[in-house]
């Protein structure tokens, strides 16, 4: 005869439910998965559709064939079009936190704004034709932007709304400034033209690698910075109260955030939606936690960005749209539709 177990026995032998870090751990290594089937589609399509298998030859058996050329130019591009989307949608979440506001992106303090501007006056004022010449120009300009709003934000004493006013103003002010100078010289506005839209297309080794110390510093700094800007987003008396160092958080926060998003914006032009959509998305499935708001949008940004490029490269074809503008074509209807949801992701 079969006596039933008690009630108690059968609900200590049940397997127990998966706890809501193992749902977000699982959830971060199948962000990975679209991540690298979505890097193989940026290697296989463009003007000219490569096979799985030619594409597996190029990069693991390169012979010198045009498809083995063909995969090593559009593996330079997928390489940077990660760097790029991580970078940006890494900054675009740390200066949520940062300033909390779950509005904002690398354009709010200024940080584009400054890498165009120094662009510009490359162009004009210097004679700087080359990429690689960009680079550093942006850069410099992007990092002397987030210094100067660091400064006029209150510096020692500087608070969220100091820094998003600091930055809104120095953004209005370069951007006359880019607008009189690319309107009064023809030669710099055409070669702005194309750096300002955004493109993945002028991938190079050599851009990589300029660029790549900058990002790797930043993402290593925006990652090590998450427990203490969960205290900051947290308000300024309970950060306080946690032991959290205020202006050392907000100081390296904004040092992170310029590095990424200027050297991002150095290698491709000002990309916009990218690091201020995804972290907002991000955070409505993961909550406030920016110990797994950073790495999701580190991984799902990338995802973005060159989904946008292979997008471009199919609706066009022979030609290209710039990934700039994809992002901004798919980006705004998307964004407008998580803003009028009624319960939007909160900091």
């Amino acid at each position: 005869m079969l006596v039933d177990s008690p009630p108690e026995q059968r609900a200590e032998s049940a397997p127990a439910p998966p706890t809501r870090r193992t749902i977000r751990a699982l959830g971060l290594l199948a962000s990975a998965g679209i991540l690298v089937l979505v890097a193989l589609a940026s290697i296989a399509v463009g003007a000219k559709a490569l096979p799985l298998d030619q594409v597996w030859h190029g990069l693991f058996h390169d012979s010198g064939t045009y498809a083995d050329v063909v995969v090593r130019d559009r593996m330079s591009r997928t390489v940077l079009g990660l760097l790029v989307g991580a970078a940006l949608g890494l900054s675009g979440a740390v200066l949520q936190a940062l300033t909390r506001n779950p509005l904002a992106d690398p354009g709010l303090l200024g940080i584009n704004a400054g890498a165009s501007a120094a662009v510009v006056t490359a162009i004009t004022y210097f004679g700087v034709t080359s990429l690689s010449g960009y680079v550093w120009f942006a850069f410099f300009g992007a990092a002397a932007v987030g210094a100067l709003v660091w400064f006029l934000g209150g510096s020692r004493g500087a608070t969220p709304v100091r820094l998003a006013l600091a930055g809104t103003a120095i953004s209005a002010a370069l951007y006359g400034y880019l607008q009189a100078v690319m309107i009064t010289d023809d030669a710099a506005l055409g070669k702005m033209r194309f750096w300002t839209v955004g493109s993945l297309a002028s991938a190079t080794d050599s851009t990589i690698k300029q660029v790549l110390p900058f990002l790797v510093v930043g993402t290593v700094a925006a990652l090590t910075l998450a427990r203490p800007l969960n205290a900051v987003a947290m308000g300024d008396d309970t950060a306080r109260a946690l032991g959290a160092n205020l202006n050392r958080t907000r100081a390296l926060s904004m040092a992170a955030a310029t590095v990424l998003c200027g050297a991002a914006t150095a290698a491709c032009g000002p990309i916009v939606f990218v690091g201020l959509m995804v972290p907002h998305v991000v955070r409505s499935f993961t909550g406030p936690d920016l110990r797994w708001i950073l790495p999701y949008a580190t991984v799902l940004s990338p995802v973005l960005l060159l989904g946008a490029d292979v997008v471009g490269r199919l609706v066009a074809r022979p030609a290209e749209l710039q990934v700039g503008i994809v992002t901004a074509v798919l980006g705004g209807p998307v964004f407008i539709f998580l803003v009028r949801r009624r319960r939007t992701a909160q900091l």
